[in-house]
């Protein structure tokens, strides 16, 4: 399959080379950490192109999602230098820009056309209207389903159905005998992993981090509704070991014909729908991510990004490079390359006006799952931050990784969902207070 392959290739193949120099006349060599998703894979697998035609030589470390996190949080924290770009969200990039840790990306080319940017894309990689990261791809979340297993069932998928038609849909769709699962969903512990999923699940229960005085909200019924609903579902329909299960694992689960529906990132509708990786390319279906009724759909907006951190003495070899890969030349590149299904989606209005692009089967559901999620109005009730599966403040990637644990431990069963709940009140609370916000 692709994504093995690739992921194996990456590992053995880290340094693309070639002569050149850029534009002080001394030769250079990036060094660019990066996520393994596929898009960043085969992203790597076209750098011969950047090479060609600017002669830098390019680095790469290539991670999982967690540890990526980790290692570029610590290495901008402690301005270790590891890295001339990092690939970043929309959590840290406004965050790190107003602390002067990225460089800001306000003087790209004219070709470059940065206005083409979606705006919700453009608005949460910004800080006060000054752009610090790049889209490569943006992202909302969907459901992605198999047509066939949903016909068998007796059953058709509405274009925004409720979270009580998925779980009767997972349960009519499981075959345990057959290893067919009726829902993946993740569990994995990260807060931008399975915490990232129950996050934007619970806005649409009506749950939210905190109330407008910063007090932790784990104690509410409807935070319990959320995880006891995720949690029925999941041992009912899910497979073995979700609780342990991240994007990367359910997208292997789902192309290998082992998941009925799966409800994540938009952005792996070119990949299970790919014949040369999925083997159910041509009976997936896509839906809006679902509601309980109460006005909030459960899915996220998320981009990830390419920024330089600040003090990096590549900055203009970093910034050719920005401008090459989240061009829009680099999306014909991969449409040459690999068919328009495979480009980067989200990032760029003019790719959803491309005639070439507008056939593509995911493309309408992606978008509108796109422009229906507003991290400025996330949740039922009032909440005092930014941000939908995340909270844009400092200190949410150290509290939601810990509560995202407890969480797991839940799924697990190593733990009962009260207990976890209690765990993530007090881990939330002790760290805002000792934050001082309460």
């Amino acid at each position: 399959m692709y994504l093995r392959n690739a992921l194996r290739a990456a590992t053995a193949v880290s340094l693309i080379t070639a002569g050149g120099a850029f534009a002080d006349g001394h030769a250079t060599t990036l060094t660019i950490a990066t996520v393994n998703n596929g898009d960043m894979i085969r992203m790597q697998g076209l750098t011969d192109d950047f090479t060609e035609k600017t002669g830098h030589k390019v680095e790469w470390v290539t991670l999982e999602e967690n540890v990526l996190r980790q290692r570029v949080t610590t290495d901008i924290t402690t301005k270790g230098g590891a890295f001339d770009i990092m690939t970043i969200g929309m959590y840290e990039t406004p965050i790190w820009g107003s602390n002067g840790w990225l460089v800001p990306l306000n003087d790209l080319s004219a070709e470059y056309d940065v206005d083409d940017i979606l705006p919700a894309m453009r608005g949460g990689l910004s800080h006060e209207g000054t752009l610090y990261a790049s889209p490569f791809y943006g992202e909302s979340s969907m459901i992605m389903y198999r047509t066939d297993l949903m016909e068998k069932a007796g059953m058709e998928m509405p274009e925004a159905p409720t979270w009580e038609f998925i779980r009767d849909a997972a349960a009519a769709m499981t075959d345990r005998d057959n290893e067919i699962n009726g829902i993946c969903l993740r569990g994995k512990a990260g807060w931008g992993e399975g915490g990232a999923f129950i996050t934007a699940m619970s806005n649409s229960f009506g749950a939210r981090w905190f109330d407008m005085e910063w007090n932790a909200q784990f104690d509410t019924e409807a935070w319990a509704n959320t995880l006891n609903f995720y949690k029925g579902m999941m041992d009912a329909s899910g497979p073995p070991g979700y609780a342990t299960n991240g994007f990367n694992e359910n997208l292997s689960l789902f192309q290998q014909g082992k998941c009925g529906m799966w409800i994540d990132a938009t952005v792996a509708a070119s990949f299970v729908t790919n014949p040369t990786d999925s083997t159910v390319a041509d009976s997936v279906g896509f839906a809006l991510a679902p509601d309980t009724g109460l006005g909030k759909r459960s899915n996220w907006l998320w981009a990830w990004a390419l920024a330089i951190p600040a003090g990096t003495q590549k900055e203009a070899a970093a910034k050719e490079f920005i401008e090459w890969a989240t061009s829009t030349s680099y999306i014909e590149l991969v449409a040459e390359n690999e068919g328009w299904a495979n480009v980067p989606p989200g990032a760029r209005t003019s790719l959803y006006e491309n005639p070439n692009y507008k056939d593509i089967p995911f493309a309408k559901m992606t978008l509108e799952s796109i422009l229906s999620a507003d991290p400025n109005d996330s949740t039922v009730e009032p909440s005092p931050y930014v941000g939908i599966q995340f909270a844009a403040i400092p200190e949410f990637a150290g509290i939601a990784t810990e509560v995202s644990q407890e969480f797991s431990a839940a799924y697990a069963g190593q733990q009962s969902i009260e207990e976890a709940l209690e765990k993530a009140q007090a881990i939330t609370n002790e760290a805002m207070e000792a934050a001082g916000y309460r």
